[in-house]
């Protein structure tokens, strides 16, 4: 689906009695069981906390507006002709013990849910939102890794230990860029956007693409209801790099110890990318046949509305996206595509349950010390649950999308539209199209759809209860070329 919201603002009723009959289909729970938030607080008091301190760190966290669930704490420094990355993430083993309710709670759970009204968090809030999070002039517990890079940017070192930190500020995405663009801000955040820039550029040469996804929000103005798009700001492409070098690192420490966890994703087939090619063509997004797909995602401009669907279409390229746990041997075919290296998830402990174990791993690893038993028996069995829980988050995802788009659509009914055909079944008679104004995606019955040509559609029901919008065919092909009343 090219849009997918995960901020709404003021959403109306009928929105969210949709998206709470989503929520009852799909089992998402409303809140933690009383014995679970009973150990969320006894835990909150008795916290396992490490002897070494670093709270001379000068740690700063950067999210967006209003987060209380902090994983991460980041400060850099120079170093010679090179930098220090010193990132601190959310110690979540320091409060949950193995077999108790909160982690038993948490393997139900799997991850954070994010709906446009609603957070459903993966650990309950006095541990996510207090306790365990990284919040400003508060000491916490924290995984913290310590990289150094050269005057390129390369990674030359890198280990990681528990330690008790201190984040001397919360600080937004929108603080942080005004205070780059004006020149005022303080040194460790300078060095976070040159070594943000040097990783960007790694990454380009590697082969690997980030996709810069804009957020939506839905406005209503005069009875009419639009989608208003808000692109990332750089520093936000900046911090992420940061996540993803821990990520690549952590990958590095359990490759060469031959026990670990990796988050990989298998090449494009050639039938994505013969579809992305016709949703660019359907949003009339000139991609030229000689420019390869991550030359191709860097001319997007996330502030172009087209553009800001073409990216989130390019999502849909990479599919398979898993886990691989391995015990006893470095395993094969086990690079993420899209960032074309080996990457692991350690960095959202708080929010993704995966990220624990494979912390701990590194954690071992690192003293030299053995995997925890307790981490080396869950490794095999994380895959399937963090599958279970990625299927239901992106059936939430998608039941979203396709309620925001029937929202979009409602005042519509009866109104046509030309689209681009972008897939077509066997008998050639259900099919997919895109709308280019709105940008949105939907399936369509006729006879011979022609794949990558315009159609005429009617709006002919938009069912927000049940985030269904559905169109018939007026024309298509060579008629719709020849008149353009037909």
């Amino acid at each position: 689906m090219p849009i997918r919201p995960h901020q709404v603002q003021a959403v109306p009723k009928p929105l969210v009695e949709g998206l709470e009959k989503l929520r009852e289909e799909l089992n998402i729970p409303e809140d933690f069981p009383a014995e679970v938030h009973s150990a969320a607080l006894h835990a909150a008091q008795h916290p396992r906390l490490p002897e070494l301190d670093r709270t001379d760190l000068e740690f700063v966290t950067v999210d967006p507006e209003g987060s209380r669930d902090l994983d991460q704490a980041v400060f850099i420094e120079a170093s010679g002709s090179g930098y220090i990355v010193w990132y601190a993430i959310a110690d979540v083993a320091a409060f949950v013990i193995p077999g108790d309710p909160l982690d038993l709670e948490a393997h139900v759970r799997g991850q954070t849910l994010y709906g446009p009204h609603k957070r459903t968090p993966l650990h309950p809030p006095e541990l996510s939102e207090d306790a365990a999070s990284l919040l400003e002039h508060e000491i916490r517990p924290a995984v913290l890794w310590r990289i150094a890079l050269d005057d390129k940017g390369h990674q030359t070192a890198r280990t990681v230990q528990r330690a008790l930190v201190r984040s001397r500020a919360q600080l937004t995405y929108r603080e942080v860029q005004d205070a780059l663009d004006s020149g005022t801000a303080s040194a460790p955040l300078r060095l976070l956007k040159t070594v943000g820039l040097l990783r960007e550029h790694i990454e380009q040469e590697r082969g690997g693409v980030s996709l810069r996804i804009p957020e939506q929000e839905v406005e209503t103005s005069n009875g009419e209801w639009h989608i208003v798009h808000r692109s990332a700001l750089p520093v936000e492409g900046w911090n992420a790099q940061i996540s993803l070098l821990t990520g690549m690192a952590a990958a590095e420490i359990m490759l060469e110890a031959g026990v670990g966890l990796l988050r990989t994703l298998p090449p494009a087939d050639a039938a994505s990318l013969r579809k992305l090619c016709e949703t660019a063509k359907a949003l009339r997004i000139d991609w030229p046949p000689e420019m390869d797909y991550t030359e191709f995602v860097r001319t997007l401009d996330p502030q172009r509305p087209d553009h800001a669907a073409m990216l989130y279409s390019c999502t849909l390229l990479f599919r398979g996206a898993g886990y691989l746990a391995f015990n006893g041997q470095r395993p094969d075919n086990a690079q993420h595509a899209a960032l074309a290296t080996h990457y692991a998830h350690v960095t959202a402990p708080l929010r993704r349950l995966v990220d624990r174990y494979a912390g701990e791993v590194c954690l071992a690893v690192c003293a030299g010390e053995p995997v925890p038993e307790w981490v080396a028996t869950a490794l095999a069995r994380l895959p399937r649950e963090m599958e279970s829980s990625n299927r239901k988050a992106s059936a939430y995802e998608r039941g979203i999308v396709n309620m925001v788009e029937t929202f979009m659509l409602s005042p519509h009914v009866g109104e046509e539209f030309t689209g681009t055909v972008v897939e077509v079944d066997e008998t050639g008679e259900r099919g997919r199209f895109i709308i280019r104004t709105p940008a949105v995606e939907a399936g369509i019955r006729g006879v011979d759809l022609p794949f990558g040509q315009e159609i005429r559609v009617r709006l002919v029901a938009a069912d927000l209860q049940n985030g269904q919008s559905r169109f018939e065919l007026v024309c298509s092909g060579a008629v719709l070329s020849a008149t353009a009343d037909c």
